[in-house]
């Protein structure tokens, strides 16, 4: 891997918490200060039309290169001069859009919207923050472990793991979270979670991209792989705060605590 050494503009000045590659440029939110996009010339400049002065951004997402952003105020798309409200006013952590519906994880459960209204679909009165939306499953992370529903059964199973699960993937067959105590929670397939601290590590979350998993820390950035029958972690980026990752071509991009957007070829 060959690291990128320019620094993008005012990049010690912001952490940033979400980054999105898309074909026309490059989007990054910052925590308490704001949304910003970089152009092919690698000039920043701010999103903010729009948007709630007072608005954190948990999230971003890029889907049909339409730009989403998942706020303490509410689910908002860009429509290239201002951020409007999806009609979504409550406090959201993730959104997903598969085939013409899309799917937001929020304060009160997962909703979704299929036409021009959002509606609740689970987990009412739960903190949901992220969700994989499988043929068979549908697998809920919430403020006090995980929901799965089996469309083929018709019913859900509760894993109630006494601790916040904060992002989702899958891997090899395993169902992989992060908890709010900086763990990675690896499935045993049968229904149990087994919870691992790696080293001083604390884990912001786990990324799938393509046919990796990569695993932002405190502590650096991560790729997911089996050793010898066991989960461990391959050091992609160490040395600064990784918060979240996005690829896009030979390129991967990482937001950061305090060394702004870093890129770096894969």
């Amino acid at each position: 891997m060959q690291t990128e050494t320019s620094k993008p503009w005012n990049w010690l000045l912001f952490p940033f918490s979400s980054v999105k590659a898309g074909p026309d440029g490059l989007f990054a939110a910052s925590v308490g200060y704001g949304i910003y996009e970089m152009n092919a010339e690698g000039e920043w400049s701010k999103l903010d039309q729009g948007l709630p002065e007072m608005s954190s951004v948990n999230r971003l997402q890029l889907h049909h290169d339409l730009l989403h952003a998942c706020t303490s105020t509410g689910l908002y798309e860009w429509n290239g001069e201002e951020w409007n409200c999806d009609g979504l006013t409550i406090p959201c952590y993730q959104y997903r859009k598969i085939g013409g519906t899309g799917y937001a994880a929020t304060d009160d459960g997962l909703w979704s919207n299929a036409g021009f209204k959002w509606e609740r679909i689970a987990c009412a009165n739960k903190h949901v923050y992220d969700f994989i939306n499988l043929p068979q499953y549908l697998i809920i992370a919430h403020d006090s472990g995980i929901s799965l529903y089996d469309r083929f059964m018709d019913d859900w199973a509760q894993f109630e793991l006494q601790l916040s699960v904060t992002s989702l993937v899958v891997f090899r067959g395993h169902l992989i979270g992060t908890s709010d105590k900086g763990e990675l929670l690896i499935g045993d397939k049968q229904g149990r979670f087994n919870r691992i601290q790696f080293g001083q590590n604390f884990i912001f979350s786990v990324v799938a991209k393509g046919s990796e998993v990569y695993v932002c820390t405190d502590r650096g950035l991560y790729r997911l792989t089996y050793l010898c029958n066991q989960v461990t972690l391959l050091a992609v980026k160490i040395g600064c705060p990784v918060t979240d990752i996005d690829v896009q071509g030979d390129d991967l991009y990482m937001a950061t605590l305090f060394e702004g957007i870093q890129t770096i070829q894969v």
